[in-house]
């Protein structure tokens, strides 16, 4: 009976050995906290690292940024001004699309100015642009004391036609929308200017600077024909040589 009684008890000896494991215990608990985590890891991948990559060149927040940053770095004293926004749509499946045209004159202020034209699907993309093509294709104009042009002039370009004229000191820019933002930019103090024709800001501006093209001055002139420029301001002797010398040590390319 002892024999019969041993194998009996030695299974429920070996039953409590192989209990003691609250491990199984704990791996559900670590089970149902691990696809918590997950989904977390997921979404972070994902969405997050969608936004992260769209921040840093492909959103709107990463272009803002090189453009804030290029236009620190482009700040050498030129002077920007934003002339027309011409706003596009084009109708296709589902609705329209927009688009937007952008003109943009920029000069230093010294006798220097250019004009462009951008085109984007946003207007802060437009006008760098067009800041871009101006910067690219600035052309320089001889001034008058530094302030007014030397002589008289005739500009046309299509159906605009634009007259621009010298004016004395005080006189101020005495000139349209998009033909003041040429001059301000240019650095002219005074002038008069009419414009004739077309009142396309496109047309204004192309014949504004054809004007400006045929600016001379008696320097260039005197270069050219091999003279002084006393000689060519003496006025068939109306003036001293004394005073066209004058004049002439006064001019202000």
């Amino acid at each position: 009976m002892a024999d019969e009684k041993t194998p009996e008890t030695a299974p429920e000896t070996a039953a409590p050995a192989a209990a003691p494991a609250p491990a199984p215990e704990a791996t559900p608990a670590a089970a149902e906290a691990a696809p918590a985590d997950a989904p977390k890891q997921g979404r972070g991948r994902g969405r997050g690292g969608n936004n992260d990559n769209r921040g840093g060149g492909r959103g709107r927040g990463g272009r803002d940024g090189n453009r804030r940053g290029g236009r620190q770095e482009e700040d050498d004293g030129i002077i920007e001004k934003l002339v027309h926004i011409n706003r596009v749509s084009k109708t296709v499946k589902g609705g329209k699309r927009f688009g937007f045209a952008a003109l943009v004159v920029v000069g230093d202020g010294q006798g220097r100015v250019g004009f462009g034209k951008g085109k984007a699907r946003e207007v802060p993309e437009a006008i760098t642009k067009a800041t871009a093509a101006a910067r690219k294709k600035m052309i320089r104009v001889a001034l008058k004391e530094g302030r007014t042009l030397h002589h008289d002039g005739n500009g046309r370009f299509g159906a605009g036609k634009v007259t621009v004229r010298t004016a004395p000191a005080g006189t101020g820019i005495i000139a349209g929308g998009p033909m003041r933002a040429v001059f301000e930019s240019l650095g002219v103090a005074d002038v008069v200017t009419k414009s004739v024709g077309s009142s396309n800001p496109y047309n204004m501006i192309r014949a504004t600077f054809d004007a400006l093209t045929d600016q001379t001055s008696p320097k260039s002139v005197a270069q050219r024909r091999g003279k002084k420029v006393a000689d060519l301001l003496g006025r068939g002797g109306q003036v001293t040589e004394a005073e066209a010398e004058a004049d002439a040590a006064a001019i202000v390319e």
